[in-house]
């Protein structure tokens, strides 16, 4: 478990038996920004047959579900430049090097939205991609919400932050109109747990 959180430890499942690593015989860097790396590793699969998977490195990330005092909750509609849609999501977004994640989730909504939380709860979290990444999310619970500054946003960030009701952003999550897996995914949580 990677935060203290809201689930429950006696009614998950028993960890699978431990299934022995392949061996990496080699490893290459592809490219590297400070956005994201890749690396080509090779697998041994036995009987002198490698496999080529490659990884990609991505810092881990925070996703924040505010609430307000008045019960609403704080989406941000986010245009988002690989697929050219404008969606709504909840707040998230990278960690900075030796971040604590409660630090960061506080960072990200107050950029974000412009509210500070009341009481920070953490949600469990996920890894999005992990068949391809180590990248992992750690996913929170804000309430008690009041709005006390400004947007604070990256220069590519093109953001817009509304309040909805519990009942349309669960109608919405219910109708398949969250595409993006951090906040359909946190936003599922909460129902199940949460609330």
């Amino acid at each position: 478990m990677r935060d203290e959180d809201l689930r429950s430890d006696d009614k998950r499942l028993p960890e699978p038996e431990f299934i022995e690593p392949l061996k990496v015989s080699s490893s290459e860097r592809i490219y590297d920004s400070p956005w994201v790396g890749l690396r080509r590793d090779w697998l041994e699969l036995g009987d002198g047959e490698r496999q080529e998977h490659h990884v990609i490195e991505i810092t881990d990330a925070v996703v924040v579900l505010p609430i307000r005092s008045d019960g609403k909750l704080v989406l941000i509609g986010q245009y988002r430049h690989p697929h050219g849609k404008t969606h709504w999501e909840l707040p998230a977004g990278r960690l900075n090097e030796g971040e604590d994640p409660a630090a960061g989730a506080r960072r990200e909504l107050l950029e974000e939205t412009g509210h500070e939380p009341g009481v920070l709860r953490p949600l469990p979290g996920f890894y999005p991609t992990n068949g391809i990444s180590a990248h992992y999310a750690h996913a929170y619970l804000a309430t008690g919400c009041e709005e006390v500054g400004e947007l604070n946003l990256d220069p590519a960030e093109r953001i817009i932050p509304r309040c909805f009701t519990p009942e349309e952003v669960e109608a919405h999550l219910d109708a398949g109109g969250f595409e993006d897996g951090f906040t359909a995914l946190t936003l599922m949580y909460w129902l199940r747990l949460a609330r």
